[in-house]
């Protein structure tokens, strides 16, 4: 069954824009980037969109729908009312590009920030062994597609631009309690996590596991276990005088907070 939608879309690019309404041809079982298609095809041949797999997994087609962080290929037309004006606009917390195209290279520089994992040395046999529970804790901080929607939700950065030079995001706290947590890393990433990353800004309100379409437990499983880890090491004075005597490694981004 087909019907008349009503689109209300952001167009424009760094130096300003506005919403512009549209009424799109729209199928039963479509989703937004479906009917975003069909408008750039019959209506609006120059309107900017960043896509690519279309099956929720590459994480390019971020964008703000109702003022909802949310991926255009998963956002089904079946979430709205047939009659209702569904708002589309860029990612508030990166600059516009062009359209619903925004620069996202702020989290690009985020990651080079994060030292790579580093490995202990093999068993004797060649091996490195972990726990099953240490393996599957970590594929769930694996299952990011980084497409960077905690990030654009959360305050921090999104209602204070002066915070991003000291601030990494959600995403990157995942990725640093992701590799804390492996026990075959000899890196300490705690202090880093706390000091360069800007850790302690966060302030727990969960809104970036609430819009994750991979369904990470970001908050309860990374961030809050992460801080505990931070508090632990420097305000516990067993695990401060612990890792006085067996530092896990060597280095600037290991000195004690």
């Amino acid at each position: 069954m087909s019907y008349d939608l009503k689109l209300r879309v952001w167009r424009g690019d760094s130096s300003g824009g506005e919403l512009d309404d549209y009424v799109v041809d729209a199928e039963e079982g479509e989703v937004i980037l479906d009917v975003l298609h069909r408008l750039q095809a019959t209506q609006a041949g120059d309107l900017a969109i960043r896509w690519n797999c279309k099956a929720g997994k590459c994480g390019s087609c971020s964008a703000e729908i109702n003022g909802r962080p949310r991926l255009m290929c998963m956002t089904r037309l079946s979430d709205f009312e047939p009659d209702e004006t569904i708002t589309i606009t860029p990612m508030r917390t990166f600059p516009v590009i062009r359209d619903l195209v925004t620069d996202v290279s702020f989290n690009y520089e985020k990651a080079r920030e994060v030292p790579a994992f580093a490995p202990a040395e093999p068993d004797a046999d060649g091996k490195r062994r972990m726990m099953q529970e240490d393996v599957e804790r970590g594929q769930e901080f694996r299952k990011c597609i980084e497409c960077f929607l905690c990030q654009d939700v959360c305050h921090v950065v999104r209602d204070h631009e002066e915070n991003k030079p000291a601030y990494a995001g959600p995403r990157f706290f995942l990725r640093y309690a992701e590799l804390d947590m492996h026990p075959l890393d000899t890196n300490d990433r705690r202090n880093l996590a706390q000091e360069a990353a800007g850790l302690g800004m966060c302030n727990i309100t969960k809104c970036c596991t609430e819009v994750c379409p991979e369904g990470i437990k970001i908050t309860d499983n990374a961030i809050i276990p992460m801080k505990e880890r931070v508090v632990d090491r420097k305000y516990d004075p067993v695990v401060w005088l612990g890792n006085k005597i067996f530092r896990r490694g060597q280095g600037p981004e290991r000195d004690e907070v």
